[in-house]
């Protein structure tokens, strides 16, 4: 590439110093003088009209513009020689001879010039009478474009025509070949990828060709017609594309960050108004002629500004690419402003300047094929450093998403892997199970083992589910909360059933750290795709009612999805909307059940119990609608509400109420606040500590929050609150509670009085130790659910302090006074 280079700057200097033409040739463009005469004035007309010369000669382009040309400079040339003449507008044009054999007239229209183009952008005319014989020479034009626009008009032997067309022969061929090559070059390389500034470069290597061709009149040989104000007018609109594509080219050819985006968006707009201005300027028929072809020209000087003004921020900015653009653009860029100065008069015209413009073309198509290569070759090396970072990104990527889609504590998948599994399957056509397991007790097991014991038990079950599921092909496994597994395995109802029971016999399963033994408790909740749900998200929510409810159930069920369960939910939803209405309607109250010591059947406090007149559904208890609303934000807004209801009760009624109790739940003690809110809402009503009793159940001391609860439950106790632990006896691990909390009273569940009754059940047995337990403790033992004298009976002779039942009466809206308590006692 490089020897061509050198090649072709040696013939292009040979060139360039070859002459335009022999001594013979005759410059008639000076001393030319005009007349304006109208259509269809005779040839005499056309010798004898006035002619006016030098600068104020008239140029009305309007009618027939005719020169009068010096014929005495003719007397050396031989019959046939020629008149070259440079292309413009018109719509005809005609040479008239005088001589002593008269008047001869050669005339054509724009259309009818084929056979009369020559190389260099010229037309030709061959005049038969010798040059001595010819006393008169006029050319004429009818609507030329201006006269300002033709530049060359000279004459010369026909025998020295083809010295005159060599040099643009030869040019044009090493031309033609240079820009071909290199349209071709970056037509066929990266052709699956070309680059931006790569199309933007053959857009303009193949415009140039053809103006190339256009305007040397090279096209004419293998299209004749293209001649004369047609290839004129095409010129126009190739060298606005050029400015256009050559701007564009520049401006993305540039490394990024090395011009600066003002100067590339005016760059852009240059581009767009060459390619414009040259269109406009080629519609000689719609616009005028001068002021087109000179805004053309100002664009072309404004462009060339621009690229300078760039090309130094180019240069301090490091740009490579700049170098190559330099030299293959410099020369081209002094030829065209060469080129300008001659269109707009400031020097005179010479032929080597637009010699010279072509060899610049050709020069830099090919400077600037060695700029895309090198360019070219810079992006195959950031190619390859981005395709051998994306491979090291791919492979941290797949190790990245193993690590996100594992857990770090079982090796099993988390949640994210198992959505993907469940919509892996949901996609497929097979049926599917969901299993949602939830371990029970892990919070006891981290309080007595530690956490690295509460994490050796998650990894024995996490190894048990895995052994499992094992013989299944496609079941999946994945640990997706801190406590909760899920079971996903493509088959039948059959396998269905069959892994069920496989999940029972691991109920019970004794495992073993640190020399303590536990048994493994799950509560476990399962829904079929597609015959339960056939979404992935409908089926999670229906697996985890299902798993709710087998904790309702108690620890250690499972429980398969009932379409009952979501008509069940889908009520305690409404009632979560239902219950911000009722706050403000004031539909919760609490009703009182009188607590009576045993035996006296004395009135000595009552229980607090919520209820919830609903306009729909009428009074409703606890059980149906606690829970959700628990779980819901508008639960701790119930839960104060129920809060203040009962301080009215103990401020309004000090002497009926001497105690109340109230269910908290865990969130109502959790936090740091929690003792201090409650004392303060104590203070705010002006109610004694002593009268307010606090019930927790067993499951309030399982909350995430046990330790900042058991801390609250002792401040409370230590300001005068009675502390009573509820539903006693049904827990896991009631003495250890009994023992860690500050306990005043234990409540005996229900289910326990009323086996009071029962024969050989051992529940009496049961009781008595309780009794005994809570005597020996020194703790105030309460008896629920009395509902026969006989429970009363044995209940005050085992030793029980207090008692509570619908013996004594139900909850009621108001309190039940002492002394009639006494007499229902009585009365039963």
């Amino acid at each position: 590439m490089r020897l061509a280079i050198l090649m072709f700057m040696v013939l292009l200097l040979s060139l360039g110093a070859t002459p335009a033409a022999a001594s013979a040739t005759v410059d008639l463009h000076r001393g030319a003088c005009t007349a304006t005469l109208p259509d269809g004035a005779s040839d005499a007309a056309v010798v004898s009209a006035p002619y006016a010369c030098g600068p104020g000669r008239p140029m009305d382009s309007r009618q027939w513009l005719w020169l009068r040309l010096d014929a005495s400079r003719l007397h050396h040339l031989p019959p046939g020689w020629h008149l070259l003449i440079d292309q413009t507008r018109f719509d005809r044009i005609a040479v008239i001879t005088g001589g002593p054999h008269g008047l001869t007239r050669i005339e054509r229209s724009a259309h009818q010039l084929a056979g009369h183009a020559a190389p260099g952008g010229v037309l030709r005319f061959t005049i038969p009478p010798a040059g001595a014989d010819i006393d008169h020479l006029y050319l004429g034009y009818r609507r030329i474009d201006h006269l300002s626009l033709m530049r060359k008009l000279k004459a010369l032997p026909a025998a020295d025509q083809p010295g005159e067309d060599a040099p643009w022969l030869a040019l044009m061929g090493l031309f033609a070949g240079a820009l071909l090559s290199a349209l071709a070059y970056n037509w066929v390389i990266n052709a699956g990828q070309r680059q931006t500034f790569q199309r933007w470069y053959v857009l303009w290597v193949a415009t140039s060709f053809a103006y190339g061709m256009i305007w040397t009149n090279m096209a004419a040989y293998v299209f004749p017609g293209l001649v004369g104000p047609i290839a004129v007018r095409i010129d126009y609109a190739l060298v606005g594309l050029m400015i256009g594509a050559g701007n564009m080219f520049f401006f993305t050819v540039v490394e990024d960050g090395c011009i600066p985006r003002p100067l590339i968006r005016a760059g852009r707009a240059l581009a767009l108004a060459g390619a414009v201005a040259g269109c406009v300027a080629a519609a000689d028929t719609l616009f005028p002629v001068m002021p087109t072809d000179r805004g053309l020209n100002y664009i072309i000087a404004a462009t060339a500004l621009l690229l300078a003004v760039s090309c130094g921020f180019a240069m301090r900015r490091g740009s490579r690419v700049i170098w190559f653009y330099l030299v293959g653009w410099g020369p081209v860029i002094a030829m065209f402003l060469a080129r300008l100065a001659r269109n707009l008069g400031l020097v005179p015209q010479s032929d080597l300047v637009d010699f010279s413009s072509f060899g610049a073309l050709a020069f830099e198509a090919l400077v600037l094929s060695l700029a895309i290569a090198d360019r070219f070759r810079h992006l195959r090396q950031a190619l390859a450093l981005e395709t051998q970072r994306r491979e090291i990104q791919l492979v941290e990527t797949k190790a990245l998403r193993h690590a996100a889609q594992t857990d770090f504590l079982t090796g099993l998948g988390n949640r994210a892997a198992f959505q993907d599994a469940a919509r892996a399957l949901t996609e497929g056509s097979a049926p599917f199970a969901l299993y949602l397991i939830d371990v029970d007790y892990l919070k006891d097991a981290n309080d007595r083992l530690g956490h690295a014991g509460g994490d050796a038990m998650l990894q024995r079950i996490a190894a048990a589910l895995v052994d499992i599921a094992a013989p299944v092909p496609g079941a999946h496994v994945s640990r997706i909360g801190g406590d909760e597994f899920a079971l996903l395995f493509p088959g039948s109802a059959d396998l269905d059933a069959e892994m069920a029971e496989r999940l029972t016999d691991l109920q019970g399963r004794p495992w073993t750290y640190l020399g303590h033994t536990r048994p493994i408790s799950l509560s476990i909740g399962s829904a079929r795709a597609p015959d339960d749900a056939v979404t992935p998200d409908l089926l999670y929510q229906n697996a985890d009612l299902a798993l709710y409810h087998a904790k309702r159930r108690g620890r250690g069920h499972q429980y398969r999805y009932d379409p009952l369960l979501r008509i069940l939910r889908d009520l305690q939803i409404e009632f979560t909307r239902d219950a911000e209405a009722a706050l403000t309607r004031d539909e919760f109250r609490l009703d009182l059940q009188p607590i009576v010591m045993l035996p006296s059947g004395l009135c000595c406090g009552y229980e607090a119990l919520l209820r919830w007149q609903h306009p729909q559904h009428g009074l409703m208890l606890p059980d149906r609608f606690a829970d959700v609303l628990v779980a819901e934000k508008i639960g701790a807004r119930i839960q104060d509400h129920v809060l203040d209801l009962a301080m009215r009760w103990l401020r309004d009624r000090p002497d009926e109420i001497r105690m109340l109790s109230v269910n908290f739940t865990s969130a109502q003690l959790a936090g740091p606040r929690a003792a201090r809110q409650v004392l303060d809402r104590l203070a705010h009503y002006g109610v004694p500590p002593s009268s307010l009793c606090i019930e927790v159940t067993e499951r309030v001391m399982l909350d995430r929050a046990a330790d900042t609860i058991l801390e609250t439950l002792r401040t409370l106790h230590r300001a005068g609150i009675q502390i009573a632990l509820d539903d006693f006896g049904t827990g896991f691990a009631s003495l250890v509670h009994l023992r860690d909390m500050p306990v005043d009273r234990i409540k005996i569940d229900r289910s326990f009085v009323a086996g009071l009754d029962e024969a050989g059940g051992g529940t009496l047995a049961i009781v008595r130790a309780i009794i005994g337990l809570g005597r020996g403790l020194g703790k105030i033992v309460v008896a629920e659910g009395i509902e026969t004298p006989e429970q009363a009976e044995r209940l005050a002779a085992l030793g029980c302090h207090l008692g509570q039942g619908f013996l004594y009466g139900r909850a009621e809206p108001h309190p039940l006074p002492a002394d009639a308590a006494t007499y229902r006692t009585a009365y039963v």
